[in-house]
């Protein structure tokens, strides 16, 4: 389900290992939103930017690597970065949509992720608070799930 319009993104994402061995890692991606009309009505809403970041340490849970825990802190912040456009009616009153304030909003939470490299699996949970939201209600984000990497063609297994 959609807000009913098409947007375009732009997006980057980098990854920065602090120590040697790659254990410890920084995060950030970027998305600046362009939004188009939206559908049935003269309304568009404001362009968005949003970043999302992370600082995580993976643990081994067992000597081999082959079990490994990674724990870290999680945020994300919004902007709307220019006026919505058209107008919209309160009651018999048009009213423009650029008198609407811009809404921002910030969040802080924690993410683990439980991971099996030789089996091609990961699960993950994530948390996160919203604080000093404007224009919008705050909220909570409450993300799991996992990946499976199908490996095709299936790696050799190692000589003996």
């Amino acid at each position: 389900m959609g807000s009913g319009y098409w947007g375009h993104h732009i997006t980057s994402g980098t990854t920065f290992y602090i120590t040697k061995n790659k254990g410890t890692s920084a995060n950030l991606f970027t998305d600046w939103e362009i939004h188009g009309k939206k559908t049935g009505t003269n309304l568009t809403p404001g362009q968005a930017f949003t970043m999302e970041w992370g600082l995580g340490q993976v643990l081994p849970l067992k000597k081999d690597f082959s079990r490994l825990l990674q724990l870290g802190l999680v945020g994300y912040d919004q902007w709307q970065v220019s006026s919505n456009g058209g107008t919209f009616l309160v009651g018999p009153i048009p009213v423009p949509a650029s008198r609407i304030p811009y809404y921002s909003v910030h969040a802080i939470g924690f993410q683990s992720n439980f991971i099996l490299p030789v089996k091609g699996l990961a699960l993950f949970f994530k948390y996160e608070d919203e604080y000093r939201a404007k224009a919008r209600p705050e909220g909570r984000t409450i993300v799991f799930g996992g990946t499976f990497t199908l490996r095709i063609p299936r790696p050799l297994p190692p000589k003996q």
